[in-house]
Parts: structure tokens; sequence; C-alpha cells
């Protein structure tokens, strides 16, 4: 088996400057639309997910690729940045505002995220990597363990 390539910072500046501009049309795109258009990236589903920022307290609109929970009434959101070697920025507002309103297509879901324990990512893993291959790829090129995030409904 060939080795895993891993990500240098270059290539992590870079991915990030051709990202976040791509990321927030996306966003604005799909919540203009009402869920109906910018629902995929890479041929696979992507939802909206609404925060505010760790330290500026901003609010943040951030497409993200998601893997339905809870029969659809929660989501599981993985932290991979493609394997990069530091965790997305939204890692940091998720787990400094862990109340989240997400979009999945039409559907506004309001929901509590909070990273998963080594046990509870080992169980929903194969799942996540079921729904989107890479995410294997990306663990292997990175030292980091990716976080997963469970997105359960909150009492509003």
């Amino acid at each position: 088996m060939a080795e895993v390539k891993k990500i240098s910072a270059f290539q992590m500046t870079l991915m990030k400057l051709l990202m976040t501009p791509f990321s927030r049309w996306q966003a604005r795109r799909y919540l203009k639309s009402g869920g109906t258009r910018g629902v995929q990236f890479a041929g696979r589903d992507v939802c909206v997910v609404t925060t505010r920022g760790a330290r500026s307290g901003k609010t943040r609109h951030i497409p993200l690729m998601y893997v339905p929970y809870l029969e659809g009434e929660g989501v599981l959101l993985v932290a991979s940045l493609g394997g990069a070697p530091r965790h997305p920025t939204w890692y940091y507002n998720l787990v400094a505002n862990p109340d989240i309103s997400v979009q999945v297509r039409e559907r506004s879901l309001s929901l509590r995220a909070r990273e998963a324990s080594a046990e509870e990512k080992a169980a929903v893993w194969p799942t996540c990597c079921e729904h989107y291959p890479d995410y294997q790829l990306y663990q292997d090129r990175t030292a980091r363990d990716i976080p997963v995030f469970l997105c359960e409904p909150r009492d509003v």
C-alpha cells in the first residue's frame, strides 16, 4: 500500500485561500434558496451550520458535508479539513458555542453539538466513511485524531 501524503502548511494555506470565498458563496446560495441550491459538493450532500464565532461572537454560516443521524433529526459533522494537521476553524466555534442551527435542504434543525467520545466515534466512524469514503484517507493523512460531532435536537 502506498504511503499517504501529508498536507504541508503551504498546501493548507492555499486550500483555505481557495475554499473560504467559495464556502461563503455556497452558504449564501444555500440559505437564500431555502435549501434548494448548493446542496451538494463533490457529489455529496451538504448542510449549512449556523454558529457563533468562538472569539468574535459573530454569526457564521458554514457549508459542511454531513451524515444523517438519529433518523434525520440530527447530523454527524466530521472536522476533517481534508486531513490537515489542524482542526478547522468551525471546530472551535462548536466547542465554544454548541447550540447551532443546521439547514438540511429545506429543513432547519435546532441542534446541540458535542464532540464524540472515543467510543462514540468508533461506533459512528464506519457510517461516516460509508457516506464519504475520503474521511478515512483524511484520517490516515494526519497525526491528529479527527473529531466527530454528534449534533442532537435541543429544546428551544
